[in-house]
C-alpha cells in the first residue's frame, strides 16, 4: 500500500468511542494500546462479518419488504 493509498488514523472517532461509548477516562484511553483499544471496540460492538453481497441483500429485501405508507402495524 502507497502512502498516498493509507487513510490517517480515526483520531476523533477513536476517541469519541473510547471515553464517550467505553467511558474510559482519559489516563485509561491513553494508556491503551492499539490492538486493545481495538479488542474494546469489538467487544462492545460485536464482530461484524462481511457486508452483504447483492444476492443475499436482494433475497433479504424480497423477505421482508418496506412498508408502504398506508399499511397498518399489525403486532
Amino acid at each position: 500500500m502507497s502512502a498516498a493509498q493509507r487513510q490517517p488514523f480515526p483520531w476523533a472517532a477513536a476517541i469519541g468511542f473510547g471515553l464517550g461509548v467505553l467511558r474510559l477516562s482519559p489516563a485509561a484511553f491513553w494508556s491503551m494500546t492499539p490492538r486493545e483499544l481495538a479488542a474494546a471496540i469489538r467487544a462492545r460492538r460485536g464482530d461484524a462479518g462481511a457486508p452483504l453481497d447483492r444476492h443475499t441483500l436482494q433475497a433479504l429485501m424480497q423477505r421482508f419488504p418496506d412498508r408502504s405508507e398506508g399499511a397498518r402495524d399489525e403486532r
